[in-house]
């Protein structure tokens, strides 16, 4: 079962384990989403606008490029993303002082107050339920998100997939980050 030309062919288990993967981190994110809401109003920004705020808080003074490759984008998506961000008045765009042709990425202290506002929200939503959780099954999640960073860092390694579904750069959907 060759899901992709020229691929070897798959196990079903596996086939089965990946959809139900991307279908409870899915459910995770909707439920964290409405619960913990975003750090701007409803429809302001795009998911992709707020993966690159989330990664700008995370890592200041990154390039374009930086920010790209991080986020697996062409380049210039990002650079339109911000260009967005920019006009929206959330993120600054500062020429490198070794080399002006890189933009440097930083966050408005205003929206670096929400940014992390949100963060702390989210955070603190899936915590309480992870509390709930017997000491067993927090072990197990523990492993499992050391695991699932391991498999994100696989397929960013592997070799280009196609894409029939969403453009990353309007997917509303965030892309599964550990911050």
């Amino acid at each position: 079962m060759a899901l992709v030309t020229g691929t070897p062919p798959l196990a079903a288990a596996d086939v089965v384990l990946a959809d139900g993967l991307f279908s409870a981190i899915g459910q995770l994110r909707r439920l964290t989403r409405r619960l913990g809401g975003g750090p701007f109003p409803a429809g302001t920004l795009s998911g992709a606008q707020v993966e690159l705020l989330r990664l700008v808080r995370r890592r200041p003074g990154l390039s374009v490029a930086e920010a790209a490759a991080e986020l697996a984008l062409a380049p210039n998506t990002v650079s339109t993303l911000v260009g967005q961000l920019v006009a929206a008045e959330v993120m600054t765009r500062v020429a490198d002082p070794d080399d002006r042709r890189v933009g440097r990425l930083t966050l408005t202290p205003s929206a670096q107050e929400r940014v992390e506002r949100w963060r702390d929200r989210r955070a603190s939503t899936a915590a309480g339920a992870i509390a709930e959780l017997d000491a067993a099954d927090r072990a197990v999640l523990a492993q499992a998100v050391s695991i699932i960073a391991r498999l994100a860092a696989a397929l960013g390694s592997g070799p280009e997939a196609p894409t029939d579904d969403s453009n990353p750069a309007t997917d509303t959907e965030e892309p599964l980050r550990h911050e």
